[in-house]
């Protein structure tokens, strides 16, 4: 009886993991090219998606983005993408 509880638990955390993950990547995609946005959090998914995408007009735009930027927490996130993509396409 204890194992069929497990299973049961196991796979709903599973199914749940996945609802989950499948939500946050709808909202990155959706928000994608919400970069100067008013609302923080689109702004956050923005940066989450150009994380994704090395190159160096990525590099340019959040350079752009830095100075435009007025939350200090988005430009060290955008700060460090910068610093990590100039590395590997160095």
């Amino acid at each position: 009886m204890r194992a069929g509880k497990a299973v049961v638990f196991s796979m709903a955390a599973l199914a749940g993991f996945a609802a989950g993950w499948h939500l946050a990547t709808r909202h990155v995609e959706r928000h994608k090219e919400a970069l100067f946005s008013p609302n923080r959090f689109r702004r956050l998914a923005a940066l989450s998606y150009l994380a994704r995408q090395e190159s160096i007009d990525t590099i340019r735009l959040l350079k752009d983005y830095l100075a435009w930027e007025p939350s200090v927490m988005l430009r060290r996130r955008a700060a460090r993408m910068i610093h990590r993509m100039e590395a590997i396409l160095a």
